[in-house]
């Protein structure tokens, strides 16, 4: 059977880091074995769904060059692929296992249930349905039902023995029934519940491996049965790690930044971002960190899936986006560059500074911060920075001026400024570094900066002379 595989996340907000992890994998498997990766919106929750977040959702999986075969905004043979577009499949299922005495109406009210929930907690119970309306005579149920009643379908779960089943990633798994309630598989608003619309779905879909995050691993059990009462052959489970913090607590918006949109704001490429969250569950022979999507598939399999919860390293980040950077040509650079500032600016400039600050660059955010003194009329200059510890600024300002003197009339190249300068450290006594200092921060405002005269050679003599000259009258 041709591999299918999904992910299925709920569009109520921004869209998550863990999404495009568990995509990922999906994916990748998929296209190792020639299969189909479908996205599923999971919408069923009406009060927190919305179609912004669903946007999003296709544009961040776009963004990362995670692209699905079927999904709702492309279609497929299997489709719709928004839960809410087939509301009317699963009313028809739950109430076939009702008929065949796998699942049951249930009419209990919200203040019995909360009620039963206070004697449990009192007891110091695990909070679980008690069954009442399992135990009540059908009879009965129905007279309440016909009289008007609010009702659910539950499914009837085992009291007793062991649910066992093979995960690919952590082996034989094991939990007692009777850890496991009686969920409800159809609410009283005709809506399904997660669990129904969940296996539902999977099942018409033809998805034959389901590769999601561990967090769903307690759901298996009620899924499995599900499966066993419909009659139906259950897809290979393969649950992997969550992404955790430094902790090892699981990821989360307070530790770490957890939207996609942020890391795409921020200016992370997405090739490098991809590459990363492979790293997170998954190693490649001989330790290789930086490959691409078509190496990993070459050696991906979910039986290489690492069990251990991954660190989610903002540093490890930052250190893969950077060797991403570096690989990029000028041109390319500059094109990515342009929503972070180098668009409306003189295209001919950007080009000569690329050189200058890639090395430099942590994100494409970073562009307007590193690069502001190139495009600047003026710059402001802090005296503080001005004078350096072994310095004053009456000597400051006595080699500030001789080295606008010199770069007034020498040709305007990097090697040429540079033996100039050297020459004025030599004859003013000091270390061309204590001489270099006071120009740099004269020239671009900064004390850390890109090669000062490779800099001054991008700004031009006009600038730079000018803010010499600036810099002087703030030390005169």
């Amino acid at each position: 059977m041709p591999v299918r595989v999904r992910i299925a996340p709920s569009p109520t907000g921004d869209p998550h880091v863990g999404t495009a992890y568990v995509a990922l994998f999906n994916r990748t498997w998929a296209k190792r074995n020639g299969g189909k990766f479908l996205l599923r919106i999971e919408d069923t929750d009406r009060a927190r769904s919305n179609p912004e977040s669903e946007r999003m959702i296709f544009d961040s999986l776009k963004w990362l060059g995670l692209t699905y075969d079927e999904g709702p905004d492309i279609g497929g043979p299997v489709g719709p692929y928004r839960q809410s577009e087939r509301v009317a499949i699963y009313p028809k299922h739950a109430k076939d296992l009702v008929e065949k005495g796998a699942a049951y109406y249930c009419t209990c009210t919200a203040d019995r249930m909360e009620a039963v929930r206070k004697a449990q907690s009192a007891a110091k119970l695990a909070p679980r349905y008690d069954g009442h309306c399992r135990n009540m005579p059908p009879g009965e149920v129905k007279k309440q039902i016909d009289a008007g009643a609010p009702w659910v379908i539950r499914l009837k779960m085992p009291t007793e023995g062991e649910c066992r089943f093979k995960d690919v990633v952590r082996g034989e798994v094991v939990f007692g029934w009777d850890q496991i309630d009686d969920q409800i598989l159809l609410k009283s608003d005709g809506w399904p519940t997660y669990h129904l619309a969940n296996v539902v779905d999977d099942h018409l879909m033809g998805i034959t491996h389901v590769i999601r995050a561990e967090e769903w691993i307690s759901s298996t059990p009620k899924h499995i049965k599900l499966y066993e009462v419909f009659g139906w052959e259950p897809p290979v489970w393969c649950h992997v790690p969550l992404l955790r913090n430094k902790d090892k607590s699981k990821i989360s918006k307070r530790k770490n930044p957890t939207s996609l949109n942020w890391y795409r704001d921020q200016g992370y490429l997405p090739e490098a971002l991809v590459n990363f969250l492979g790293l997170m569950g998954f190693s490649m022979p001989a330790g290789l960190e930086v490959y691409s999507p078509a190496e990993m598939e070459k050696e991906f399999s979910i039986e290489k899936i690492n069990a251990g919860g991954p660190v989610f390293d903002m540093q490890k980040l930052d250190w893969m986006n950077g060797q991403y950077m570096r690989k990029l040509s000028a041109e390319e650079l500059a094109t990515r560059l342009g929503p972070f500032g180098a668009a409306g600016k003189d295209a001919a400039t950007v080009k000569r500074i690329i050189p200058l600050i890639q090395d430099r660059l942590r994100v494409l955010s970073d562009f307007a911060e590193l690069t502001s003194f190139f495009f600047a009329e003026t710059v402001e200059h802090d005296p503080a920075l001005l004078v350096g510890k072994k310095s004053n600024p009456a000597d400051t300002l006595a080699m500030l001026l001789s080295a606008r003197d010199v770069l007034q009339t020498c040709e305007w190249t990097a090697a040429s400024m540079e033996a100039k300068l050297r020459d004025v450290a030599t004859a003013k006594g000091v270390k061309p570094g204590d001489l270099f200092m006071p120009v740099r921060v004269a020239v671009t405002g900064k004390a850390a900066t890109p090669p000062l005269t490779e800099t001054m050679e991008v700004i031009g003599r006009e600038k730079c002379l000018a803010r010499l000259e600036a810099a002087g009258k703030k030390l005169a």
